[in-house]
């Protein structure tokens, strides 16, 4: 039987600047493995389809080329189809690890940590401005707020502190056990994902490099801007 925790401190939202977990960039240092066609990754046994990721880098460049110095923002966040991937693999991982506790978020409590954030950033233009920065579109900000709720109650339930080293690696441990039990096996052209440091790792051959570039200067190309490498 799952046990539900529940916290009374107010919850801070930080919008993927917690510990840096949230924001965490992937490493490349590793090999792929087996094909995926179709499919950017299988997750417990269901797939995340690559026009899924795709998708939502169409979304992210075309926010960013709608905000202040776009093209500059766009040309410092290169590889947005891997750290997509990624953010969507980690969240995964996340509501993981929060089913295994028992752990929720309301929607009330999503609708009063975003107007808080709102509030933070002194209005929702200069919140969403902020998250565009860090790859997170408009439509993608709810979903974020809700993994940052989450990934606070599962740092509470483990009375870790995120802000400490020591609390990071205790919770770091909490979801690398949940990735692991989630089976995660990612397409090559991606890299690879590691369940230890619960990020993609790449080392790719001269095939999967041009596949890959391809596939991003397609989604770029739908999102009406020009991807970097």
């Amino acid at each position: 039987m799952h046990r539900r925790t529940h916290t009374s401190a107010r919850t801070r939202t930080t919008l993927l600047l917690s510990a840096g977990l949230l924001a965490a960039v992937p490493v490349l240092t590793a090999c792929g493995s087996q094909s995926h066609p179709g499919a950017a990754a299988l997750v417990g046994g269901e797939r995340i389809e690559t026009s899924s990721v795709q998708n939502q880098v169409k979304d992210v460049r075309a926010a960013q080329a709608k905000a202040p110095q776009g093209a500059q923002l766009i040309s410092s966040t290169g590889q947005m189809n891997r750290a997509k991937l990624h953010s969507m693999l980690f969240g995964k991982v996340v509501e993981r690890a929060a089913s295994d506790a028992g752990i929720e978020v309301s929607r009330k409590e999503i609708q009063q940590a975003r107007a808080a954030a709102v509030q933070q950033y002194q209005g929702e233009e200069k919140l969403a401005e902020m998250l565009v920065r860090r790859g997170v579109a408009p439509d993608q900000i709810e979903q974020a707020v809700r993994e940052e709720l989450l990934l606070n109650k599962i740092a509470a339930a483990n009375r870790a502190n995120l802000t400490t080293p020591d609390g990071q690696a205790k919770v770091t441990q909490v979801l690398a056990k949940a990735s692991k039990d989630l089976h995660i096996s990612v397409n090559p052209r991606y890299g690879t994902w590691d369940n230890e440091k619960i990020g993609l790792t790449d080392r790719r051959t001269p095939w999967i490099t041009q596949k890959t570039k391809n596939a991003e200067a397609q989604a770029a190309e739908q999102a009406g801007v020009p991807e970097t490498q």
